[in-house]
């Protein structure tokens, strides 16, 4: 488990998410985007190393879900969802979400790992670049709504 001090002094843990978790994850991925995962998609991804919250005061403040896939003989490291409650936006918590979910990558095999982001969402593409992450390619009309993608990549090791 990784704990970090919160912006306010508060500590936020780091740990793999429990079915008990699921409802305050859920919530905060529709308050998080227009079109959001369903509750099974969470559900399906219990038990994965990759699937992370982080835990503040005893609440939910935001999740991770990342797995590793093979590609062409590669392991690759895909970040699929990412959010942070708007209470705790800010102060640190995203970042530490990243950085643990880098580490279960890595531990895993992964070489590179991907993320898509909203061409529009400049305040995760500062997070991921502040994690050396650069962008690959822009994907038409990626999300429902017709906006485009930008995936995004990172060496590791």
């Amino acid at each position: 488990m990784t704990t970090r001090a919160h912006e306010d002094g508060d500590e936020v843990s780091i740990r793999p998410a429990e079915r008990a978790d699921l409802l305050a994850v859920v919530r905060i991925e529709n308050d998080s985007f227009s079109q959001p995962w369903p509750y099974d998609a969470f559900e399906r991804f219990l038990g994965e190393p990759g699937f992370l919250v982080a835990q503040t005061d005893g609440e939910i403040a935001g999740y991770v879900v990342a797995d590793v896939t093979q590609q062409i003989g590669r392991t690759l490291g895909h970040v699929k969802d990412i959010a942070v409650h708007a209470d705790h936006r800010g102060a640190g918590v995203g970042s530490a979400l990243l950085s643990r979910s880098l580490g279960v990558l890595a531990a895993r095999g992964a070489e590179t790992v991907k993320l898509e982001v909203r061409r529009s969402n400049d305040g995760a593409k500062r997070l991921y670049r502040e994690f050396g992450f650069e962008p690959l390619r822009r994907v038409s009309g990626y999300y429902g709504n017709d906006e485009d993608a930008i995936v995004m990549i990172r060496k590791l090791g």
